[in-house]
């Protein structure tokens, strides 16, 4: 009992010589606080999502289906306020499979107010749609115009390295951008020979040694930024494999766009205006077609595209009825040109009408009615319509 006795007084002296060694009560707590600095460091999920029924009509079928729920998570992280870095996946559901994409992924450091240096794979600032107005909760109709996406001659992304910022012209603003991507691919035929000629702009790992270069300048000339013109450019001298028959083909391409966004009191609402014209330049080669019957024959043709769209929306803000403050009018025209001689040679028009209501800024359920007239292309032409109804939303 003794031996317990002092064992169990050891330990409590030595309890309290260790909390008299290294706790100092007066000063611990406001020695703490003033130490303890908020980290720099922020982490954010942003991004949208849409889904809705499409009913597409020509003069041999009609389609009608309920396309799958998209899904597009934004991750971003700011490490300081210089270094920070940016990631947008996709989901998508389509033909009965679950597709999931890298849309960009990109670290960004700002060098200055007026420049800012990012990295990796980014949105192409090739004109202003895909990069700022592509996505479903932005993008005022269900379909994007012509040219855009999917065997679009305008390239939306790229991996590569680029220079952008803005300066203030005591008034006036000027943005600019400068890059350098790998580029695109060409594809030679050999396997889809209905496409040989085009551009393939997803390249991740280079065909050749030769780098595409591009860059926009846009000009917001009055004080109040309603208008914006912009010149963009994208080129390179090679865009065929390395040793292949089409290795110096070169491609430049260039656009012009547009925008006016404003309030006019005397229409009682806002007026948005877009516009792009999307020009396509490569060089000349032979390529070859293999016939049912195995033979084979040479031909070439002037590879020049073109494509334009013109959209025009009102939404009267200024009404004095809240359903009709949430309301959206929106037009649209599209236009194609694809070389003629080409496989995938094609002359389209489209118009597109839509109605919009605004749950909130960044929700809207929107109808719309689409009809195009084609000429050629890989459906062959003819007259689509097209009926749809979409819920976007971003977060």
């Amino acid at each position: 009992m003794k031996k317990l006795i002092i064992l169990l007084m050891i330990v409590g002296f030595g309890h309290i010589t260790y909390g008299q060694t290294y706790n100092n009560f007066e000063t611990d707590s406001v020695t703490d606080y003033q130490v303890f600095k908020p980290s720099k460091t922020q982490f954010m999920i942003r991004g949208y999502g849409h889904t809705g029924l499409n009913t597409l009509s020509s003069d041999e079928e009609t389609e009608s289906s309920y396309v799958g729920s998209a899904f597009a998570p934004i991750f971003l992280f700011k490490h300081s306020d210089r270094l920070m870095f940016e990631a947008e996946l996709e989901f998508v559901l389509e033909g009965n499979e679950l597709e999931v994409g890298l849309e960009y992924a990109d670290v960004m450091y700002v060098l200055n107010k007026n420049m800012t240096v990012r990295a990796g794979k980014f949105l192409l600032p090739f004109g202003t749609f895909m990069e700022r107005l592509h996505p479903a909760w932005i993008n005022r109709l269900p379909t994007r115009p012509l040219g855009f996406g999917h065997d679009g001659i305008a390239p939306s992304s790229g991996i590569g390295v680029e220079l952008r910022g803005a300066f203030e012209l005591g008034g006036p603003k000027l943005n600019y951008s400068v890059y350098s991507t790998n580029g695109p691919r060409l594809k030679d035929g050999s396997e889809e020979p209905e496409e040989a000629g085009m551009l393939m702009f997803q390249n991740f790992e280079d065909n050749n040694n030769s780098k595409a270069f591009g860059g926009r300048i846009g000009l917001l000339p009055f004080a109040d930024s309603s208008t914006e013109i912009g010149f963009s450019t994208y080129s390179t001298s090679k865009v065929g494999a390395s040793d292949s028959q089409y290795e110096n083909v070169g491609a430049f391409l260039y656009a012009v766009d547009f925008a006016f966004i404003k309030q006019i009191p005397a229409l009682k609402g806002f007026i948005d205006i877009k516009a792009q014209y999307n020009n396509s330049d490569i060089d000349d080669a032979t390529y070859t077609e293999v016939h049912e019957d195995g033979d084979e024959e040479e031909y070439t043709f002037d590879n020049k595209s073109n494509s334009f769209y013109a959209q025009l929306s009102y939404r009267p803000t200024m009404a004095s009825s809240d359903f009709l403050k949430k309301l959206e009018l929106v037009g649209r025209y599209s236009n194609l040109n694809t070389p003629e001689g080409a496989e995938w040679e094609e002359e389209s028009d489209q118009y597109a009408f839509g109605l919009n209501y605004w749950l909130t800024w960044r929700s809207v359920i929107k109808v719309a009615y689409q009809t195009t007239d084609s000429v050629g292309g890989h459906d062959g032409g003819g007259t689509t319509n097209g009926f749809f109804v979409h819920w976007a939303i971003g977060f």
